[in-house]
């Protein structure tokens, strides 16, 4: 466990890249195999199922450092984050220096998976004698095993990266083999990295290829338009069909296999043939048209889809690329390949969910900027633009591939509650709840925690400090006096919400330190938006 936690404390602690870059090939090239399968497990976001849960945590080490609830209370609230909050307040049983050696990571894991089934005493029992084993850094890294909550201060791309300096591999080769279904409890790491195991797994995904956005529209800066296909950016879930060996998968972007949430797609393996792998997008829609991503979200986490849910948010798919064909991977193949390979496909399949995205004409960028601001019109969030002899890369690159997204819909609003942020900002009012008028009262409509400088922040924070009206619990009711101009990419109708409708990525676009309170929109103005955007 010391090694892991050294690597973590490392990762969180350091900005530079290339420092994390090598802490990640060390720690690959010294750590335990079982060690290493269940890192890269981790760091994609493959987590243990949870032993206990936060609370039961947090009793636990109320009970061991002998302190009352509110103390605790007060400590988490002011540091952010459960892990680091109880590896703080615990006390010291063990120093690095009188200890001969502790137990490996995958030690732990295997252990808290042991004891998922058992009683509530054996859980407690394991947890505390392992704090009174552990140093604080262990501790710390211990609890994250437990919460789940694995946010360190690295990327997928940069451990593939390590990964692939490791053991002399193409990142790309890396990427793809750690992707899929696998079970670190039950591959070694040769295993996992091994062509073979690869080729067994009909599963398997290609890692999504993913494109950076264009700066201050400047799409001239492409060069000769001639060179690039437009595509519309569709507002849905990015995902992957694949059909192997007879059998059909669908996966998510987070690489989650999606298959029996969307039943709509199970007859696609009547008519696709075999051995291809379809990049696209999954879109509610009727009659080719998509409908509002917040359809989409009635079925987002549902274990079993009723029929009612169905009928009312019927999906699509809308076919992007062709990552593999016969069996044979083509995403080295150039674009105007593969899109008359999938436009083939797809023509012969003629399938009612499966749909290719068109491919948007157009001679100049005047002409396309003017087609693009039209986006929001057919549900769509912009356009694509990939060079015609790109290949299909993995992650995201600069060069081929952009996202030229129409500008966000804008409302000043008024901030009302304001609440601590977690990790580097645990100790700075940083999450924040805005409202717009309605009469003489304030209807809180979303919440926002990005888009300011940390100067800003800074300053909000001093403010909240200074005019806090009421405290419930970690969150302030603050003086209505800061305007903000809030920019979201959608917005739907909701019962869930007092003001009647729900954003989509709300976050601050600028402080307006022009504008008085006075001056905010209103209710009404928000309920114009969601008739004119809102579909």
């Amino acid at each position: 466990m010391k090694a892991f936690a050294d690597l973590v404390n490392l990762l969180g602690s350091s900005t530079k890249t290339t420092a994390k870059q090598e802490a990640l090939v060390h720690y690959f090239s010294i750590a335990d195999s079982k060690d290493k399968v269940w890192v890269i497990a981790l760091f994609s976001g493959r987590r243990p199922k949870r032993a206990v849960n936060s609370t039961q945590l947090a009793t636990y080490c109320i009970e061991v450092a002998g302190l009352p609830f509110w103390l605790f209370e007060e400590s988490y609230h002011t540091v952010g984050d459960l892990a680091e909050t109880i590896a703080l307040l615990l006390p010291e049983t063990v120093k690095e220096e009188d200890r001969e050696s502790s137990e490996p990571l995958h030690y732990y894991i295997e252990q808290l998976k042991a004891i998922e089934k058992e009683s509530e005493e054996t859980r407690k029992a394991f947890i505390i004698e392992a704090w009174q084993q552990m140093t604080q850094s262990e501790r710390f890294v211990f609890n994250k095993l437990i919460t789940g909550a694995f946010r360190i201060g690295v990327s997928q791309k940069g451990m593939v990266n390590a990964l692939a300096k490791t053991v002399s591999l193409e990142p790309s080769v890396i990427a793809h083999r750690i992707s899929g279904n696998w079970d670190p409890s039950t591959i070694t790491f040769e295993e996992l990295l091994s062509e073979d195991a690869h080729n067994t797994d009909y599963s398997k995904p290609y890692p999504f290829y993913l494109a950076y956005a264009i700066e201050d529209n400047n799409v001239e800066s492409l060069g000769d338009p001639q060179e690039w296909q437009a595509e519309w950016k569709w507002d849905g879930i990015r995902g992957l069909i694949i059909k192997r060996n007879e059998e059909l998968f669908v996966w998510s972007r987070g690489e989650e296999l999606m298959t029996e949430k969307f039943p709509e797609y199970s007859s696609l393996q009547n008519v696709l043939p075999d051995g291809v792998a379809i990049d696209g997008e999954i879109i509610p829609c009727v009659d080719q048209q998509p409908l509002p991503f917040a359809l989409l979200q009635t079925r987002i986490g549902r274990k079993n889809v009723t029929k009612k849910q169905l009928q009312e948010a019927p999906i699509a798919f809308f076919a992007y690329d062709l990552l593999e064909y016969e069996g044979e991977d083509w995403r080295t193949k150039p674009l105007t390949e593969r899109r008359q390979k999938l436009e083939s496909i797809i023509a012969q399949a003629s399938h009612p969910t499966l749909i290719i995205s068109p491919v948007v004409a157009f001679n100049n960028w005047p002409e396309l900027a003017a087609i693009r601001s039209t986006s929001r019109e057919l549900g769509a969030e912009g356009l694509m633009l990939k060079k015609k002899s790109s290949a299909y890369g993995v992650g995201r690159k600069r060069g081929d591939w952009w996202k030229w997204k129409i500008d966000p819909l804008v409302i000043d609003a008024v901030m009302i509650y304001a609440q601590k942020g977690a990790g580097r900002r645990s100790n700075l009012y940083t999450d924040y709840t805005f409202a717009v008028r309605d009469g003489d009262k304030l209807i809180p409509f979303t919440k926002a925690y990005s888009g300011l400088t940390d100067k800003e922040f800074a300053q909000v924070d001093a403010f909240v400090k200074r005019n806090s009206l009421e405290k419930f619990g970690p969150v302030r009711t603050v003086k209505p006096e800061l305007v903000f101009e809030i920019a979201f990419e959608g917005i739907a109708a909701s019962n869930r919400h007092k003001s009647g409708v729900a954003l989509r990525f709300p976050r601050i676009s600028r402080w307006r330190k022009d504008k008085p309170v006075s001056e905010i929109n209103t209710l009404d103005d928000l309920k114009g938006m969601l008739e004119v955007y809102g579909k």
